[in-house]
């Protein structure tokens, strides 16, 4: 379907949160196990960028799937491999650091506050 799909490969933050909130995007945190730890996005799916080849299965095909790491380094990686894979992919400009300066909940599994590191 045209249009259904983010043209931009980098997408604000505030975008970011607005589409993850909204359903309209799957949220994939490819920070290490450590970093998830101290806090992520509610959302968020983890899969560290070191496993996705081997967990690339875990990753819809039909939703647009945003990326983001600490601060935009690991997941521009992640999503430019996404895109020659055909996924629709797009990163979250600025990462975590971005999300948290921006207002948006960061949390540890339990639901309790989390903290971005």
């Amino acid at each position: 379907m045209p249009g259904r799909y983010l043209e931009e490969v980098e997408v604000p933050v505030a975008q970011a949160i607005e589409l993850v909130d909204g359903g309209g995007a799957w949220l994939l945190d490819v920070r290490e196990p450590s970093e998830w730890d101290a806090g992520h996005a509610v959302s968020a799916h983890h899969i560290p960028m070191r496993e996705l080849e081997a967990r690339q299965h875990e990753l819809p095909e039909d939703e647009q799937i945003l990326v983001i790491c600490l601060s935009g380094g690991r997941s521009r990686m992640v999503t430019e491999a996404l895109l020659r894979a055909d996924y629709p992919a797009a990163n979250v400009a600025g990462g975590m650091q971005a999300w948290h300066a921006a207002g948006a909940a960061v949390v540890h599994d339990d639901g309790t506050p989390g903290e971005v590191a």
